[in-house]
């Protein structure tokens, strides 16, 4: 790995979107299996659960600690589908949750530096979507994987990767599910420098969480818990830091955390990485806008929450942030912080 704790293998695992959903597209649902002991559909909750709290423990500790979990978790759901006997419904959920368990290992990968076995992982997961027939684990896996694509300097392909997953949104009838990939979208086209579809992909997610205020909770599948409208303004925020708009990154990153009713209000404690991500954002915002003291307030905040998280995506953020403060290194406060922070940042 380098020092930003990548694994450049990962650029080259999957040459082009387009052959990988082709493939997702075509294969089979999962058949019914006779031979071996019976489960019941008790077995696929049970995996449905702990998966829920798989994800829920990667907002709290980080890639680090749930890896490891995730895989132990796709291990115990394959040897259930390999000797187990089971109907063509509780087949399907099974693969279903062997999706999401690959989603996870590969999230989990990325985040932690290893972006080919993310990229194996991911493809493990949609091979296993596509057998489940479950249009929700296959539009999480997209979005998740296209995270990855926009971060790693191919956001034409997670604007491919986004794209498909939005075909599935009339199956899944979330509107929160729905405004989560068109943030999605919008933040892989503002990764492309692409201002005007991103604009357009931003005021879509936003009419997609305004529907969603009037839908019925239960509409939504528990892999959007964490779809606010805060989540929506810093992802806003994010986009217009990518286009070179600090001012107006800046208002949406400060509109997340104000002047919003509890349940839209960005969750720092709750997602202690994604907040740390957000604050070193809102830290080059204000760097690029002449504020450094605001920038370092910020950046404080932002090192308060990685404490007890495992995250190269983390790590790295901190030391690029520590990078955009070298040019002021001599003012007081700045080289206060840098000091402060070096073993940090050489994490």
């Amino acid at each position: 790995m380098d020092r930003q704790g990548m694994d450049r293998r990962g650029f080259i695992v999957v040459a082009g979107m387009a052959p990988v959903l082709a493939q997702a597209a075509v294969a089979p649902l999962a058949p019914a299996r006779a031979a071996g002991s019976r489960i019941g559909a008790d077995v696929p909750t049970q995996f449905e659960t702990s998966l829920s709290i798989l994800r829920r423990q990667d907002d709290q500790f980080g890639s680090g600690h749930v890896h490891a979990s995730a895989r132990a978790t796709l291990g115990m759901i394959t040897t259930r589908l390999k000797t187990a006997a089971y109907t063509e419904a509780n087949g399907q959920r099974l693969f279903a949750a062997a999706a999401e368990a690959a989603r996870i290992c590969a999230w989990t990968a990325y985040d932690s530096g290893q972006h080919a076995l993310a990229e194996e992982h991911y493809l493990v997961a949609l091979r296993a979507a596509a057998s489940s027939g479950d249009p929700v684990v296959t539009a999480n896996t997209l979005a998740f994987w296209a995270i990855m694509r926009y971060s790693t300097s191919d956001p034409n392909g997670a604007v491919d990767l986004v794209t498909s997953a939005l075909g599935y949104t009339k199956q899944i009838g979330s509107a929160r599910m729905e405004a989560m990939l068109l943030a999605r979208l919008a933040r892989a086209h503002a990764h492309a420098g692409d201002s005007r579809s991103a604009a357009r992909a931003q005021n879509a997610a936003m009419a997609a969480y305004d529907r969603a205020r009037d839908q019925d909770p239960a509409a939504d599948p528990d892999c959007v818990y964490w779809v606010n409208l805060g989540e929506i303004r810093m992802l806003q925020g994010s986009c217009s830091l990518n286009l070179g708009r600090p001012k107006e990154a800046l208002a949406h990153f400060e509109d997340a955390s104000a002047g919003l009713r509890a349940a839209d209000t960005y969750r720092e404690d709750d997602f202690p990485r994604g907040a740390a991500i957000y604050l070193a954002r809102e830290a080059e915002a204000r760097i690029a806008l002449d504020d450094l003291d605001g920038a370092i307030d910020t950046a404080h905040r932002a090192v308060e929450h990685m404490g007890g998280v495992t995250s190269a995506r983390s790590s790295t953020t901190l030391a690029d942030l520590r990078s955009k403060f070298q040019a002021h290194r001599d003012v007081p406060v700045v080289h206060e912080f840098l000091e402060s922070t070096v073993y940090a940042g050489a994490a």
